[in-house]
């Protein structure tokens, strides 16, 4: 794959996130001080795979139009911020590293996730139910 065409698609899929409410953790020190936050925080494992483009993001975007959200939105990038997809994987107690998907933890604790399998495959708004009904059962 030509080098410009990958940081391009890379790049897309940084503003995609942005642009549905989420902010960018980078390093491992970013992740360990937007998880020590108190409340809610949706984490979208962010990828360059055509489900995370075509499922994951519109899906975020859109599930956040809820009566019940997080109280802050948080992106890692698999494969590009290697330390900060890292640290954040370790909150992620008895679930596997998978990319896409959504770890809602709650005071910095997991709650539940929405896994790769849970989204390749699926039509955006089944994901966007698996996530608003997860924003049920933890957000205020």
């Amino acid at each position: 794959m030509n080098f410009n065409l990958f940081t391009d698609v890379v790049q897309v899929a940084r503003q995609e996130a942005e642009a549905g409410g989420f902010t960018q953790l980078k390093t491992a020190e970013e992740v360990e001080n937007a998880f020590a936050k108190k409340g809610t925080t949706l984490v979208l494992v962010n990828s360059v795979c055509g489900c995370a483009g075509g499922i994951a993001r519109p899906a975020a975007a859109y599930a956040v139009n809820h009566d019940k959200k997080p109280d802050q939105l948080v992106t890692v990038f698999a494969g590009q911020d290697k330390e900060a997809t890292a640290k954040a994987r370790e909150y992620f107690k008895g679930y596997a590293p998978s990319s896409p998907s959504f770890a809602l933890l709650k005071d910095g604790e997991i709650k539940t996730m929405v896994e790769r399998h849970e989204i390749e495959g699926y039509e955006g708004m089944d994901v966007v139910r698996k996530l608003q009904a997860a924003f049920d059962e933890y957000c205020e």
